[in-house]
């Protein structure tokens, strides 16, 4: 493996045999031209980003340095992190499409791959404060992945008062969705705070050996994706034959304005608007066990405590805003479908989702009325997404997406009703403590994805005990982002209140 000025690595043949995890392919050439197909949804995620919409996912964690950390700590964190001999799969590739593709964009492997362009080590400006730090991350959060590179990077952060160490890392959501994202975190944490040669997120993992060389795929060549697609299509002819009865019952169920992957009926909101490509990023977390008291006492999930407190913080921020619509807002609420299937990373990332659309109440001015109607909402949608399978459940989210995607592909952005106002979604993470090389985690944060006409986007994820809430928005489109805090933590109180638990 050589290196090619700093932070540069051009990898042989043989490196990318041992990257690829498999057996010696036919010749050095034939390695060097290894292509996959994109699937349709991260395929869709890389055609639909542009200079306002950059379309990855991304993850604030802060660390607090073990004991006995030296002054070089973090410049060590840096060089462990970056100074790595192979890299997974996963983050090598970059989309590629040309003639010999027939135009159909695949992922080929970056053979130039330069490490310090992915890796980088920041600092924040005096005095070291959370707002620099979250100002810091909407900057970087705000600037396109080059589709000439593997599509992620990720920033060693230093200069906090409080002496932790933060780690911003964005990736493109064609690579993987929030849920596998929160694995391959978590596949390289450990419960053990003496545990000490820990990867990097990025790096390959051992393989298990193999009794005989895999027997070669004709499916992975350039001239052979046509192939390969048309394999995938047959696979699919089963469940796409119930997708004529899962269309009808969703759209009976949009029109009537009951939960289901289409909703009809989302009011006009200031989030609903054309949008810039500046970020603005805030964050906090409250204990799961006040969430779950509440939930408890009035029988409803942590999540719809969740949706509840999101609903009552956007009705007093619109409010506040004099920009409350009379007709109750509709949030497109993501569903992982391989979150109950496996629970280890996916070495190969992609994408699963599914969605639900749930009225938030936010025409009801009683936080536990609220709380009943999103709980009835977010259960219909449950079940609606019962009868279907994953393929049917995957086409029923991609048509209730289709207003935001062509309104304003044919400029007809403000005369189409949006079909949701924004987006909320809960990513579950590890239960317990977890250490990277003797650093604790103490807090991990969501960055998410605005989009033209959905300017919000609120994503949660839980981590020891704690949920911690990622606001992500247009910089410009939604002001004063981070009052939105505050309407949280009062949401909290009002709910504690309403469910007799204060």
């Amino acid at each position: 493996m050589a290196r090619g000025g700093r932070g540069r690595r051009t990898f042989s043949p043989v490196a990318l045999v041992t990257l690829g995890g498999g057996g010696p392919p036919a010749s050095a050439r034939e390695r060097l031209t290894v292509v996959s197909p994109i699937d349709p949804t991260s395929t869709g995620f890389l055609l639909a980003e542009n200079r306002n919409m950059p379309m990855h996912v991304g993850g604030l964690q802060l660390f607090e340095k073990p004991d006995g950390a030296g002054d070089d700590y973090i410049r060590e964190m840096y060089e462990a992190m970056s100074d790595v001999d192979e890299l997974a799969p996963l983050f090598l590739k970059h989309p590629y499409r040309s003639v010999r593709t027939g135009g159909q964009l695949v992922w080929k492997p970056d053979l130039q791959f330069d490490a310090h362009h992915h890796v980088r080590h920041s600092a924040l400006p005096a005095p070291g404060r959370y707002r620099e730090l979250f100002d810091l991350c909407s900057r970087l959060h705000s600037t396109r992945l080059a589709w000439e590179r593997p599509l992620w990077e990720s920033h060693i952060i230093e200069g906090l008062a409080d002496g932790r160490v933060a780690l911003y890392t964005k990736t493109h959501h064609a690579l993987v969705d929030g849920i596998s994202a929160m694995r391959l975190l978590q596949s390289v944490l450990s419960t053990d705070p003496d545990r000490r040669g820990m990867p990097a997120p990025w790096a390959a993992t051992p393989s298990k050996p193999r009794s005989s060389p895999p027997a070669a795929d004709p499916g992975h060549g350039l001239t052979d994706i046509p192939i390969s697609a048309l394999r995938s299509a047959l696979g699919l002819t089963a469940e796409a034959a119930g997708l004529p009865g899962a269309l009808v019952r969703t759209l009976s169920q949009g029109v009537r304005n009951e939960t289901s992957a289409v909703s009809f009926h989302a009011p006009r909101t200031i989030f609903n608007q054309s949008i810039t490509g500046a970020r603005r990023f805030a964050a906090e977390d409250w204990p799961t066990e006040r969430l779950r008291a509440i939930g408890k006492a009035t029988g409803t999930t942590i999540n719809d405590v969740v949706m509840a407190m999101c609903s009552g913080a956007i009705r007093a921020y619109l409010i506040e805003l004099d920009a409350l619509p009379a007709a109750p807002l509709v949030a497109m609420v993501p569903v992982g479908l391989n979150a109950k299937q496996s629970q280890h990373a996916s070495a190969d990332g992609g994408n699963a989702v599914g969605a639900v659309m749930v009225q938030l109440a936010t025409d009801r001015s009683d936080p536990g009325e609220r709380l009943r109607a999103i709980h009835d909402s977010m259960a219909a949608g449950k079940e609606a997404l019962s009868s279907m399978t994953p393929v049917q459940i995957m086409a029923m989210s991609a048509l209730g997406q289709a207003p935001m995607i062509l309104a304003p592909l044919l400029r007809m952005q403000g005369i189409v009703r949006p079909p949701y106002n924004l987006i909320i979604s809960n990513v579950p993470g590890p239960r317990t403590t977890h250490y990277w090389n003797g650093a604790r985690l103490v807090g991990t944060y969501p960055l998410s994805i605005p989009i033209n006409g959905m300017a919000l986007n609120i994503t949660c994820t839980s981590y020891d005990g704690q949920m911690a809430f990622g606001l992500t928005g247009c910089r410009r489109t939604v002001p004063h982002l981070q009052r939105l805090l505050g309407h949280l933590e009062n949401e909290v109180v009002a709910l504690e209140r309403a469910a007799g638990v204060a």
